[in-house]
């Protein structure tokens, strides 16, 4: 038998937008440093300025990083059954509706869109809607920036 896995009743959640994220020039670039994205707009404010975008822009994954602070508010929640240390990654993708570049402010509301149980795994699918951050306490989801879905497996503990 196996131990607690996720709760199939979290399926169809969202969670409110995150606080906002600031996307900066250094984590730009470490990010394209990490993953071996020599492109010069990622690093040099001259030659993304002269391909016509106002700062650095991201690497298309860069928003990885903005969707796992949202994904973490799941993880993190204790009734939703998501022992971290069981989860492998198995999916994920990316839909850009414009770049991510230096200096956006960015919330994203985290949706649960499936848990499914298999004998001692569950399969978790997660999509996280990022958006520009407006509105007076910029944490109100403005101009719709990228779409994160993403496939975890959980697995339970064999008893």
């Amino acid at each position: 038998m196996a131990s607690e896995l996720p709760d199939p009743a979290y399926a169809g959640r969202e969670y409110p937008a995150t606080a906002p994220y600031s996307v900066g020039r250094e984590k730009v670039r470490e990010f394209a440093a990490a993953v071996g994205s020599q492109h010069p707009a990622h690093h040099d404010l001259v030659a993304a300025r002269g391909l016509g975008y106002p700062d650095l822009v991201a690497s298309p994954t860069f928003a990885v990083v903005v969707a796992q602070q949202a994904e973490s508010q799941y993880v993190a929640d204790p009734a939703a059954g998501i022992d971290f240390s069981r989860v492998v990654h198995a999916d994920e993708k990316f839909e850009h509706h414009r770049p991510i570049v230096a200096g956006d402010e960015l919330v994203t509301v985290l949706h649960v869109d499936a848990v499914t149980q298999r004998s001692s795994i569950s399969m978790v699918t997660t999509r996280c809607e990022i958006y520009a951050a407006s509105g007076p306490d910029d944490a109100t989801p403005g101009e719709h920036v990228a779409t994160v879905t993403s496939s975890l497996v959980v697995r339970g503990e064999e008893s």
